[in-house]
């Protein structure tokens, strides 16, 4: 008798296909869970840069270009226009002050000179012939004086004559009375040339003050005519060196122009350009130095120029201490400026990551055959450090050479 052979529900070899299915499916999702998903880039060591993280002294400094200057430079500018007639010393001389370097001619000059003497004298004659009429009167009315007092004395001896001859019976009435009006009118009339000397005076007092404040005020002018005249040769105002002189025979100057410079040769200093990013952090008294024929030489800030072009602002720098002898005038030299004060901080070496990461991250070694992506945070910085405030710690290695072949890659293999 047959019987029916019963079909099994779980063959083995269904069991062995859905045993691998499922394990593949756990390998793949325990893959995309616990594997390493990163994008990677494989590097050649000999290719990159290297820098271990330190902590050590920071000072934060720009490197500056400047260029030696005389300490002083006095310019030499044109009192009044003209003609230059002559020349008595040529640029590059030593000069000594008050030694003759230009003649200028200057025909206007000359006859306003003559006009204004001429306006002096006129004025002076006026004031001399005021105060010889002045004197004159004063005569004349000592002379009307001295009559007149003798015409009171004896119509004053006539009236009183008269009067006791009247008194007495002998004499007129009407003589008695024309010789006091006679007296009456002599002293009348004296007083009258006293109050009208007087009146006078004053006015030709005030006159003549007049007078003698407007010839000063002509003599001011004339003298001050006569030094633009003194002024037309120009002549060194200090002792120093004629380092420039933008005059020729027969070229015609305007007032005020710029015809050259002396440098005072005592001492130098160095101008130098600074980017006008760092204006806020430029004061007075920031030191720097500058190394210069094997020696090291301290200088300071001692003027800011805050004008800004083409993107950069001046400042002047000058020596603390001794100054290079063989240094001259526009050498150059480069000078590190320092922003702040020495201090500890842990430092990461500059290198070409910056121009691509702008200090945001780096690739740092994990092990000797792998660097990472991470975050960090820099700050101060000199030409040979950067400040690393965040992400970074002592020790840790640093791949700083530029990242332009790298990509966006999280992850480099190092071979």
């Amino acid at each position: 008798m047959d019987r029916k052979i019963e079909k099994k529900k779980w063959p083995p070899r269904r069991i062995a296909i859905y045993s691998a299915g499922g394990m593949f499916t756990l390998f793949v999702l325990y893959t995309l869970i616990f594997g390493d998903t990163s994008s990677k880039l494989n590097v050649e060591s000999e290719r990159i840069t290297i820098e271990a993280v330190i902590e050590s002294d920071f000072q934060e400094y720009i490197p500056v270009t400047g260029t030696v200057i005389p300490i002083k430079t006095v310019y030499l500018d044109a009192f009044d226009g003209g003609r230059v007639e002559k020349r008595f010393v040529e640029a590059g001389a030593m000069v000594k002050e008050g030694d003759p370097i230009l003649q200028l001619a200057n025909t206007n000059l000359l006859l306003d000179i003559m006009n204004r003497e001429g306006q002096f004298y006129d004025q002076s004659n006026n004031l001399r012939n005021t105060r010889l009429q002045m004197e004159q009167y004063r005569l004349q009315l000592e002379r009307d004086l001295i009559e007149m007092n003798y015409q009171i004395q004896r119509t004053s001896r006539s009236m009183q004559l008269r009067k006791e001859l009247f008194d007495q019976g002998g004499g007129s009435k009407l003589e008695y009375e024309q010789a006091r009006e006679e007296y009456e009118y002599y002293i009348k009339r004296r007083a009258l040339a006293i109050r009208t000397f007087k009146q006078d005076s004053l006015l030709r007092k005030l006159q003549i003050n007049q007078l003698e404040a407007s010839l000063s005020r002509m003599q001011q002018n004339l003298s001050l005519v006569k030094t633009k005249l003194e002024n037309l040769t120009l002549r060194a105002p200090v002792s120093g060196q004629l380092t420039s002189l933008n005059a020729e025979i027969g070229e015609s100057k305007s007032s005020g122009e710029r015809l050259g410079q002396i440098d005072i040769l005592d001492g130098f200093k160095v101008r130098a350009g600074i980017d006008e990013l760092y204006l806020p952090r430029i004061n007075l008294g920031l030191t720097g130095e500058f190394d210069f024929a094997g020696e090291t030489y301290q200088m300071a800030t001692a003027k800011i120029f805050p004008e800004i072009a083409n993107g950069r602002f001046n400042v002047d720098l000058e020596f603390n201490g001794e100054e290079p002898e063989s240094i001259r005038r526009g050498q150059t030299v480069h000078i590190r400026l320092e922003l702040g004060d020495l201090s500890q901080a842990v430092l990461l070496a500059r290198g070409g990551f910056y121009q691509k990461t702008g200090g945001q991250w780096v690739y740092v070694l994990k092990d000797d055959n792998t660097a990472v992506k991470r975050s960090i945070r820099l700050g101060r910085q000199n030409p040979q450090y950067f400040e690393v405030l965040e992400g970074l710690q002592p020790g840790e290695k640093v791949i700083t050479s530029s990242y332009d072949n790298f990509g966006d890659k999280d992850k480099l293999i190092l071979n």
